[in-house]
């Protein structure tokens, strides 16, 4: 016969079965409920070759092709592959691709991607949300130009330690996926921007949420830099520079308006004097720097009525006028 706490555990057993069965027929319906409103898209966890051959993101638009490759590119074997495609995988085979995103999460790849990039000239972009989740930026990166990754490289990679040290078992770092969602959203604008020539390309731009604070610069290129692909791009782009010829600045000046003759001494003078055009002035607001006002309301004054008042009178306005007319 089973004791009492045989019993016991049996039936914490039973419950947690009872909890899963319950878990998994509430995410079922979740996905039900969606056939009435979004499409519902499963979770790609990873791009393993049987989940890319039955891509549900290839209904959203067919004119994409994807091409998979599920593998750690900070292997040497892929890593040469890695640089192939980026080299010879455009839309024509044989040709370099236009732009490389990074979206990856963790140094390793990111490093493995600057250096492929550094070697073949390719511009690209990289992205990234910091491990508190509540800030991120993306950055535009041009061989030789600009900064590389390795030129201003995070404190984790500067110092060589290994960042899987850093990582505690059971311990996962922050995630908002709002953070995520702002700064992608960020750079495929980044990227239409570019690839479709308008507007203005952001070269850094960061992303606070705490603040609501969008830094942006532009980051030139370490002469020191670790990367010696990325020292000796510096060396073409200078040499590049130097032989493009330099366009001449052409200021305009303003001639100025001179009379053959003035004998009557006319001048040109404002019809409104300062004090006048202050006094139609209203007063400036404390802005930020880089804002100014278009224009400003002038305070309203009230005119104080001074003087004899006009008696009231029973007479028409007919006869009003009349008299008037005598006078």
């Amino acid at each position: 016969m089973s004791t009492v706490e045989e019993l016991k555990l049996r039936v914490r057993e039973l419950e947690n079965e009872l909890l899963k069965c319950k878990q998994s027929r509430s995410v079922e319906e979740d996905v039900g409920a969606g056939d009435n409103q979004t499409p519902h898209r499963p979770k790609i966890e990873k791009m393993s070759a049987e989940v890319v051959d039955t891509n549900p993101y290839r209904n959203i638009n067919p004119d994409v092709k994807f091409e998979r490759h599920n593998y750690n590119i900070t292997t040497v074997d892929n890593f040469t592959h890695f640089m192939d495609r980026i080299s010879n995988g455009g839309l024509e085979e044989g040709k370099p691709v236009d732009l490389v995103l990074s979206c990856v999460d963790n140094f390793e790849a990111r490093m493995a991607i600057n250096t492929a990039c550094n070697e073949i000239g390719q511009i690209w972009m990289e992205s990234g949300v910091s491990e508190n989740a509540v800030s991120g930026h993306i950055q535009l990166i041009i061989p030789g130009e600009t900064a590389c990754f390795a030129c201003a490289p995070p404190l984790v990679v500067a110092s060589n330690i290994d960042e899987k040290t850093l990582k505690r078992d059971g311990v996962c770092a922050a995630s908002l996926p709002t953070t995520m969602g702002v700064v992608a959203g960020i750079l495929v604008q980044n990227v239409l921007k570019y690839l479709l020539g308008f507007g203005t390309v952001s070269y850094y731009l960061g992303y606070n949420a705490m603040q609501d604070f969008f830094p942006t610069m532009v980051m030139k290129p370490n002469t020191q830099c670790d990367d010696r692909h990325c020292r000796k791009q510096q060396e073409e782009y200078k040499n590049k520079e130097a032989a493009r010829p330099k366009q001449e600045v052409v200021v305009a000046e303003e001639e100025q308006v001179v009379h053959e003759d003035n004998d009557w001494g006319i001048e040109l003078v404002s019809e409104v004097t300062d004090e006048e055009l202050k006094a139609a002035s209203g007063p400036v607001p404390d802005l930020p720097e880089g804002i100014t006002v278009a224009y400003t309301i002038p305070e309203k004054v009230e005119a104080a009525c001074g003087g004899e008042t006009v008696p009231e009178s029973e007479q028409s306005l007919e006869e009003l006028m009349a008299q008037m007319r005598k006078m």
